[in-house]
């Protein structure tokens, strides 16, 4: 069995983690970033919106305290939104299998 670090404050995953072993990446989509301020300073405890091509929620996290968060999703067009005490941000990616890596700027 794996065991996945939790964020005590949201019982999320952590996102600062290495991703589990049992994380097939020919068969699952990871997307994966950091917040960052429009001064490039990382932005922890930002909330990231993950939604679908339609604008609809799918899912959210909190990032780590290096701005770090994760996605398991599906391929595809996704727009990540960062809300932060910072400012929001929003960026398209669009995800195949493996991982995908951007990054949202708030300010």
């Amino acid at each position: 069995m794996t065991t996945v670090p939790v964020d005590a404050s949201c019982a999320a995953p952590d996102q600062s983690a290495p991703l589990p072993a049992s994380v097939d990446l020919e068969k699952e989509t990871v997307i994966t970033g950091v917040v960052t301020a429009a001064d490039g300073s990382a932005v922890g405890g930002a909330y990231v919106r993950l939604l679908d091509a339609t604008g609809e929620f799918a899912a959210e996290v909190v990032t780590s305290p290096a701005g770090q968060f994760r996605f398991f999703a599906a391929p595809g067009t996704w727009t990540l939104r960062a809300l932060s005490r910072h400012g929001n941000g929003d960026t398209t990616v669009t995800a195949a299998r493996g991982v995908t890596e951007t990054g949202v700027q708030v300010g």
